[in-house]
């Protein structure tokens, strides 16, 4: 690896930490970059998810209050999302380079897709004692959530959350704060199985996750001057440019 090219990897993940602490969607922004950078795009989106995990784990720790007031209620759902996570990873790991990068650019407008509905997607604030749905249905659900979490993880947290809303009790918070929870769970079951698998590209990874936890504390700052719907605009244009190029190349 090059100086620049690690300059530029390490510019990436500030910006994907940025992004994330602004609006979300940091991981078009680091698969993107990885792919540019020649990276096969099995060993992209795995390297991706490594970037990303720190990020997972500082916004669980910003909802730990509600964390352990919920943690033994959600012990299912970590054991479907862990199960979940497995599979997805494992589908993943069972593809060749040239399959998983002809199911990309769909992945990727999809994930775009998904991310650009994301504001009218949130759960609406409830009360706690509100109805909940079939916990069954929801179980299942977060099963194929996780599936995909472990698979490609673009959008995941957005689509984890519109589910949660609709088959969970409680408000915002105390969905926002399960679907952080989850997430550290599917990222870390999916990462065990990448790293065994030998598809992470570790020098870049290395380089990646100072600048994404770096991005993630100036993301504050940003935040106060860059209006959200601006990083969000920008986020979606980086989608489409990276969906075309995989269609271009593909």
């Amino acid at each position: 690896m090059t100086l620049l090219l690690a300059f530029i990897l390490f510019i990436a993940g500030f910006v994907s930490g940025a992004v994330n602490a602004v609006a979300g969607g940091g991981t078009f922004i680091t698969f993107g970059a990885l792919s540019l950078a020649g990276i096969a795009p099995i060993s992209a989106n795995a390297t991706s998810s490594i970037a990303q995990f720190p990020g997972y784990v500082s916004s669980t720790l910003a909802y730990w209050a509600d964390i352990k007031a919920m943690w033994r209620g959600a012990l299912i759902f970590c054991i479907v999302s862990a199960a979940g996570a497995l599979a997805g990873a494992l589908i993943l790991l069972s593809l060749d380079n040239p399959s998983f990068r002809s199911m990309v650019p769909w992945l990727l407008i999809a994930a775009t897709a998904l991310f650009a509905a994301g504001p009218w997607l949130k759960p609406k604030p409830r009360a706690a004692d509100g109805a909940g749905g079939n916990p069954m249905v929801g179980r299942l659900v977060q099963f194929l959530t996780s599936i995909y979490g472990g698979f490609f993880g673009a959008g995941m947290g957005i689509m984890m959350l519109a589910t949660l809303g609709l088959t969970e009790r409680g408000d915002y918070h105390h969905l926002n704060a399960l679907k952080n929870m989850l997430s550290i769970v599917i990222a870390a079951v999916a990462i065990v199985v990448f790293v065994s698998g030998g598809v992470i590209a570790w020098y870049e990874a290395i380089v990646m996750i100072p600048g994404v936890a770096a991005g993630g504390y100036a993301g504050v700052w940003i935040a106060r001057r860059v209006p959200q719907n601006a990083v969000r605009g920008f986020v979606i244009a980086v989608g489409l440019f990276l969906a075309g190029y995989y269609f271009v190349t593909g």
